[in-house]
């Protein structure tokens, strides 16, 4: 026995090039952003919903923990009950970002930019396939788009993956799927008329940066638009902007909303 142990390479990003697991642990290539993550990451040291940064190994590898358990994207799609939850804990995180003072210099990596230029310092890809359930513990992973962001522009796309909008899809069905996490996250009745506009918009732009890495060569974004990836997003936008209206009625059905 050498001691040594040994590196399964997992599969899943669409950004790092050769994540490994090492052992209880995660290492990833250090990117231009990852001093940021790793700031973060540190601040969120007492957030369970986030995974422990280890620093760098001898490769120069940011080193994270390794959570077990299943991609929510492996899942059935979520019940309303657990899309509270998913609320609930984006809500949690949210406000323990508030506290966080980016340090000087920090450099971001986030892909689509809230338009606003963004107020926290979110994880701007919260999504089924970065939510990893450990028994009672959920764990949000993958923070190399973490950065300047806003509340509503971070969780309109993750109401895009959890409710699991796509084009064609059944407002009967996917208003309470929207309400239920809404009503985790415990949005106030102004930001319920704002939110569904920000999730059209940033489905939207997760359209363009396909297009337009189709158009530039820009990876990964033109392998992924090569593989169809804007095919859902465009369509998905069209049909989230389509019924506006329905979405602001079912996140405000209920008059005794501050």
């Amino acid at each position: 026995m050498s001691g040594v142990e040994t590196e399964e390479v997992l599969t899943g990003g669409n950004v790092s090039d050769r994540v490994v697991r090492v052992g209880a642990t995660v290492r990833k290539p250090a990117l231009v952003q990852t001093a940021g993550v790793e700031a973060v990451l540190t601040h969120l040291s007492d957030f369970d919903g986030a995974p422990r940064t280890l620093g760098r190994d001898e490769q120069g590898r940011h080193v994270l923990e390794f959570i077990p358990g299943a991609l929510a994207d492996t899942l059935p799609p979520f019940s309303l009950d657990e899309l509270a939850r998913v609320g609930r804990l984006i809500r949690e995180l949210h406000d323990a970002m508030e506290s966080f003072r980016p340090p000087a210099g920090t450099v971001w990596g986030v892909v689509v930019p809230d338009p606003t230029g963004g107020d926290l310092i979110c994880h701007n890809d919260l999504a089924p396939w970065n939510l990893v359930r450990d028994g009672e513990r959920w764990v949000f992973i993958d923070w190399d788009n973490a950065g300047p962001s806003s509340r509503l522009w971070d969780l309109g796309y993750a109401a895009h993956g959890f409710v699991q909008f796509v084009a064609g899809g059944n407002v009967d069905v996917d208003g309470p799927r929207l309400r239920a996490l809404a009503d985790g996250y415990g949005l106030d009745a102004e930001q319920r008329r704002a939110f569904p506009a920000q999730i059209a918009a940033h489905t939207r732009g997760m359209y363009d940066l396909l297009v337009h890495g189709h158009r530039t060569g820009a990876q990964p974004w033109a392998r992924l638009y090569a593989e169809g990836h804007a095919d859902h997003w465009g369509p998905t936008a069209d049909y989230i902007e389509a019924h506006h209206d329905a979405w602001v009625a079912a996140l405000l059905s209920d008059s005794s909303l501050p």
